[in-house]
């Protein structure tokens, strides 16, 4: 498939189906599970924009500065995603994730992100809004390395 980007490209590509939506944000959950920032920042164009909170970024060389400074500071991150919505070139999605602070408080976010897709399939904006609460070591949902796949996340809990 030829890309605009000058890249190899990241399937599935746009329009999303319901199906190939899903794959794309169970992708991008697993890949930032690796926190792996130059592995991540692959899934953007190399021009990708992003508003994460109250932070601006553009380019990939940014989002890998961001990530590796939030990963050193967000010890034992944990994440889920799941789909809210979609249309031909965009998804949203809701997300939680677990981590603890250098003092050891263990906190969780909640947020919602909303991303538009280049025609290869690589995020070319991103935009996520989260809340921060602090949780006990007792009421993590993702410890001891389960699947955060299986974790029954359901309205009470939002």
């Amino acid at each position: 498939m030829a890309t605009t980007t000058g890249s190899e490209g990241r399937p599935p590509y746009p329009p999303f189906t319901a199906e190939t939506a899903q794959i794309k944000v169970k992708a991008a959950q697993d890949a930032w599970n690796t926190k792996d920032p130059a592995k991540v920042k692959l899934a953007y164009t190399p021009d990708s924009i992003w508003r994460n909170r109250s932070t601006f970024l553009q380019g990939r060389d940014e989002i890998e500065v961001f990530l590796t400074k939030k990963w050193q500071r967000e010890h034992g991150y944990r994440l889920r995603k799941e789909l809210f919505a979609f249309t031909a070139d965009k998804i949203a999605v809701q997300f939680w994730y677990e981590w603890h602070d250098a003092a050891g408080q263990w906190w969780r976010t909640y947020g919602l992100e909303d991303w538009t897709f280049a025609p290869d399939g690589l995020m070319r904006k991103r935009q996520m809004s989260g809340n921060d609460v602090a949780i006990k070591d007792e009421e993590r949902w993702f410890a001891n390395d389960v699947d955060v796949n299986t974790v029954d996340i359901s309205e009470k809990h939002w």
